[in-house]
């Protein structure tokens, strides 16, 4: 009886540190949330949440919910787009300028002249917190 309950105890203990651990990488305790699209969302505050809404108003209808992609525009959470392949100035050059189809099968990305460069600081924030959060980060180009 004695030895059936320290394994209880220490299977206890074990189901605690798995929980924390599960919680700590999903962002209970405020890092990330797992989104219904798979993508961990971080917790937003400042230039991110503001560029969150910007980027649902006028970004998410292509490049998806969380910036997972749809069939009408590439995914902005994939390694293609780390800043190091990707910098902030090309992302204001899409969006001031539109883009030739050359990473992905979409077709060409028009030019977003309803978005002004302020706007596209807090996308971009948004979308780097994204990344970040889903382990894309600066690494440098290499052709």
């Amino acid at each position: 009886m004695k030895g059936s309950s320290i394994t209880n105890l220490v299977f206890a203990i074990a189901l605690v540190v798995l929980a924390g651990m599960l919680m700590a990488h999903f962002g209970v305790f405020g890092r990330a949330n797992t989104s219904s699209n798979g993508v961990l969302a971080p917790t937003l505050s400042g230039e991110a949440l503001a560029g969150q809404a910007v980027f649902e108003a006028n970004c998410a209808s292509c490049h998806g919910v969380n910036g997972v992609g749809t069939n009408k525009g590439p995914p902005l959470v994939h390694d293609i787009y780390n800043p190091g392949h990707h910098s902030d100035a090309a992302f204001h050059r899409a969006v001031r300028n539109g883009v030739q189809q050359h990473h992905w099968p979409y077709g060409n990305m028009p030019a977003q002249t309803q978005v002004s460069e302020a706007d596209v600081a807090k996308i971009l924030s948004y979308v780097r917190d994204l990344q970040e959060v889903n382990g894309i980060r600066y690494r440098p180009h290499r052709m």
